[in-house]
């Protein structure tokens, strides 16, 4: 990559509604072109935008790979890792949109291409980039919490029959994976990020409001410790009624505690440190809007530019592959506990993806 006037070409495969985020993400920054885009379906039932080349397929879009810098992965989860394989192998860089795969062997696939092509890989993990996560963050690396005694994370959500639709490939293990990758890996990240690897102890499963939607659990909860031995705990659930509630990290230290909360892990709610006055943070971004049901923060602008400065002007990848693989790992070690088999009797399924990409 060079400057002086050059821009960073980027290509989107899949036009759904994170898609479109990146898409919009994209064109609207002064350093980045949006040269194509991909999806199963039609251009205009994805309503792609005008003006840009628009392929039926990866392979087909990655065979024009030499006027493409960058892949955005914005596909439903399980064709992540396959597709960001695709992308590397072809020359291109890739921003995978969480999760980075629904496996660690998959993961590793993405590792191997990113070496074998020395391309990088960029995960979507926009929560970093909110204030109050980068506040704690630096709290906790300067030490003024002093030893880490206790964490508890809490991720109380809604996601009914408006999200969970027949036929969609949410709910699905194959392509969707389970509520711990599609809902809640960014703030598992945000926990890996404030303390490092942590090792699960026992996780619990239970789902109460969507059999007959998800081929998973809605809720559960799981213990861990950290390296350093604070007691852990994760509980999480999408069977909230009506809207979510809440998504928050607590910390307890032998200095002091702190609390993150509000629906989105966006405010602070409690800040009492030995010696510590806690500055005026800027305001938050509002959450991504999906009409009948939101998301976490829209921080999707920070990730693109995160890639242009790195691949532009020397800068480093916000959240790298190894990033993405500890919240896979993790996940995968959790889910390894769950026994009971939570499949819906309506067995969704997702035609249109079949044997595609």
């Amino acid at each position: 990559m060079t400057q002086g006037g050059r821009r960073v070409r980027f290509a989107v495969a899949g036009v759904g509604m994170i898609g479109h985020r990146h898409v919009a993400m994209v064109m609207g920054h002064p350093e980045a072109e949006l040269v194509s885009v991909c999806d199963v379906r039609s251009p205009g039932e994805c309503a792609a935008p005008a003006g840009v080349a628009f392929y039926g397929d990866i392979d087909e879009m990655l065979s024009s790979a030499g006027a493409i810098d960058v892949v955005c992965i914005c596909s439903p989860n399980g064709f992540h890792g396959e597709q960001a394989v695709k992308a590397l192998r072809s020359g291109c860089h890739v921003v995978v949109e969480k999760p980075l795969a629904l496996s660690t062997a998959e993961a590793e696939m993405v590792r191997e291409a990113a070496e074998a092509s020395g391309r990088q890989v960029f995960c979507v993990f926009q929560n970093r980039y909110t204030p109050t996560s980068q506040w704690v963050k630096q709290v906790v690396d300067e030490g003024r919490l002093g030893r880490l005694t206790q964490v508890v994370v809490n991720c109380l959500w809604n996601r009914d029959g408006r999200y969970y639709q027949a036929g969609h490939w949410h709910g699905t293990v194959r392509y969707d994976g389970g509520v711990l990758f599609t809902q809640f890996s960014h703030y598992l990240d945000i926990l890996l990020w404030l303390v490092g690897p942590i090792e699960i102890r026992s996780a619990e499963f239970a789902d109460f409001a969507h059999r007959e939607l998800t081929d998973f659990e809605d809720t559960g909860n799981f213990l861990f410790r950290t390296a350093g031995g604070a007691l852990g705990s994760f509980n999480y659930s999408t069977a909230v009624p009506l809207c979510n509630m809440e998504s928050s990290i607590v910390l307890v230290g032998t200095r002091g505690s702190i609390k993150i909360g509000g629906q989105y892990m966006n405010e602070v709610v409690h800040c009492v440190v030995e010696g510590y006055e806690m500055p005026v943070l800027a305001a938050p971004n509002p959450p991504n809007d999906y009409g009948a049901y939101k998301g976490s923060a829209a921080n999707h602008s920070y990730v693109i530019d995160n890639v242009v400065q790195t691949l532009l002007h020397g800068g480093e990848p916000t959240a790298a592959w190894s990033d993405g693989m500890l919240v896979v790992r993790t996940i995968e070690e959790v889910y390894s506990l769950r026994k009971e088999d939570f499949s819906s009797s309506r067995k969704l399924t997702y035609d249109v993806w079949e044997g595609r990409e």
